[in-house]
């Protein structure tokens, strides 16, 4: 008997939905397959605690910070101040994701015309930015949501 990825209910092998939670169960092929669902809760600014809000006004221009907001990293921060940041799970990656949701190669963040834009480098589980899969290469803003496997973050750049 097979079983939905999203929330472990015992499944008919025909069915294309879960009948417990309605994840897809569509058959796609090859590594596009995404079991990660994005995260619904809202963040607010004002719950950062005052370190991450001191880290954020630090920042100098041209670069960017990625707080962690729910994901393996307490208090977790990733700086972007090179003209390309790797995320994944691979020990090389510039943002290193150690977890299952998250590809080798999952995600890249470039500088260029005064912006950061992120990409998804073919990941299994997809790369999300406010709740939205990305498909493109996108631009971020201040205050952006990225969600990267079961690593939820918020995107915040230098002025300048």
């Amino acid at each position: 008997m097979l079983s939905c990825p999203a929330c472990g209910h015992d499944l008919v092998e025909t069915v294309n939905f879960c009948p417990h939670c309605g994840a897809s169960l569509a058959k796609l092929s090859g590594d596009t397959t995404r079991v990660i669902t994005p995260v619904v809760e809202e963040f607010r600014a004002e719950d950062l605690p005052d370190a991450d809000a001191a880290a954020i006004a630090a920042l100098p221009s041209g670069s960017a910070l990625l707080i962690v907001l729910r994901g393996g990293h307490a208090d977790g921060r990733f700086l972007i101040d090179s003209d390309v940041v790797t995320a994944g799970r691979h020990p090389r990656c510039d943002i290193f994701l150690d977890d299952i949701t998250v590809s080798r190669h999952h995600a890249r963040f470039t500088r260029r015309d005064g912006s950061v834009w992120v990409s998804d480098e073919n990941s299994l589980n997809g790369t999300y930015v406010n709740k939205n899969l990305v498909e493109q290469e996108l631009a971020l803003q201040s205050g952006d949501e990225v969600q990267i496997g079961k690593y939820r973050m918020v995107f915040f750049s230098g002025q300048g």
